[in-house]
């Protein structure tokens, strides 16, 4: 019996089963509706157990209760609404329609909707249960508010994966990601979860927690982001680039999460966790703002929303910011390194940001010289 089936070294999906819609469904003569980019890949998510336990969008109850506590209505943990909406005149068709056809962007059927709910939501209600503010310069609130009137609900089954595109070489599935973990022979996996290329504050995050653990899972999270923000593609090849001249082989997992960022802070860290969890890890690093933006979030907010959630069965690695000590000669924490800030070189994303914008070169205490030639050398490296 192997480890997945016998539950042991790998964390057990979200809700005890990983969900599989994939099916070989007739899919002619159904109403049909349009969705983003965004929404065709956590359609897909929900599809491969990404997203376990849902199958499908949510009902009004589960809604609800996910808006006004961060757990589904059975009570298991859940802090993110995912959820399809419409305008009112395409409700009242599909209240009608039992099955309903999803098409991406890319014009092609690709998954079927079985109508169990068709419901209103106040939208300012709901970005403050997710965003925990209402204030229209967040991100998430500004598309909450921009959102059609009436959410539809049901389970959903799918029917064509997208054309393959090179930024999808590194998608992996749960099924895909328990297998090669259980082959490397790893018990205890620690999941990384960015949005940027890889600073050395990262890397020491990483290599410290392989100190601790069998396996480092990176995990990019490639779908819509800020302005700002680097592009999918250059963080993908930062990575690679790292992994093949720092890392140690057969210690890192690379692969990628194709969601969208929704800068919900806490909530967001929370969801994070549930979907690593279901890629197979029983760990998860969780820095200082996870998942924030701007100053809408205490910077150890999305640390603290743990203690909410004892029984969330996959644990959270928290590590002191560190920076390269100019005394100590070495990349260092608050907590072994006794030197003021004037010793200090620090390690932000967002002073990387704006060094690259100005045309300065990082230096070799920030990120690898191997990272940052890449990262100069592309044309565009930031989200417009």
């Amino acid at each position: 019996m192997s480890l997945l089936e016998k539950g042991k070294g790998i964390a057990a999906p979200h809700g005890g089963k990983l969900v599989n819609r994939f099916t070989t469904k007739n899919l002619s003569g159904i109403f049909t509706v349009s969705v983003d980019a965004d929404l065709a890949n956590d359609v897909e998510n929900i599809a491969d157990g990404i997203f376990s336990p849902l199958e499908g969008f949510l009902l009004q109850e589960d809604f609800e209760s996910v808006v006004n506590k961060g757990r589904l209505s059975n009570d298991l943990p859940w802090t993110i609404p995912i959820v399809l909406d419409v305008d009112k005149q395409t409700a009242a068709k599909m209240k009608d329609a039992s099955d309903v056809l999803l098409k991406n962007p890319e014009g092609s059927d690709f998954a079927i909707l079985h109508v169990e709910d068709v419901y209103a939501f106040d939208k300012t209600m709901t970005a403050k249960g997710v965003y925990g503010t209402t204030d229209p310069k967040h991100p998430g609130v500004a598309k909450t508010m921009t959102m059609l009137d009436v959410l539809v609900a049901g389970k959903i089954d799918y029917v064509k994966r997208p054309k393959e595109i090179p930024i999808r070489k590194y998608r992996l599935t749960p099924t895909e990601t328990r297998t090669s973990f259980e082959k490397a022979g790893w018990k205890t996996i620690v999941a990384f979860q960015t949005r940027n290329v890889p600073h050395v504050a990262h890397e020491m995050l990483q290599k410290e927690s392989l100190n601790t653990h069998d396996g480092l899972f990176i995990n990019p999270l490639i779908g819509k982001k800020k302005s700002g923000d680097f592009t999918d593609e250059v963080i993908v090849s930062s990575y690679e680039t790292l992994i093949k001249h720092y890392y140690p082989e057969n210690r890192c997992f690379l692969a990628t999460l194709h969601t969208e960022m929704r800068y919900a802070g806490p909530r967001e860290a929370i969801h994070h966790a549930i979907m690593r969890k279901n890629f197979g890890c029983t760990h998860i690093i969780i820095g200082r703002d996870h998942a924030g933006v701007g100053t809408f979030y205490d910077p150890f907010a999305a640390q603290k929303i743990f203690n909410e959630y004892p029984d969330l069965q996959i644990e959270p690695v928290f590590y002191p910011a560190f920076f390269y000590c100019k005394k100590c000669l070495s990349f260092a924490s608050e907590r072994n390194c006794p030197h003021g800030t004037e010793f200090q070189e620090q390690l932000s994303g967002t002073k990387l940001r704006t060094m690259i914008l100005e045309g300065q070169i990082p230096s070799e205490y920030m990120i690898r010289p191997e990272v940052s030639k890449i990262i100069m050398n592309w044309d565009k490296p930031f989200v417009d």
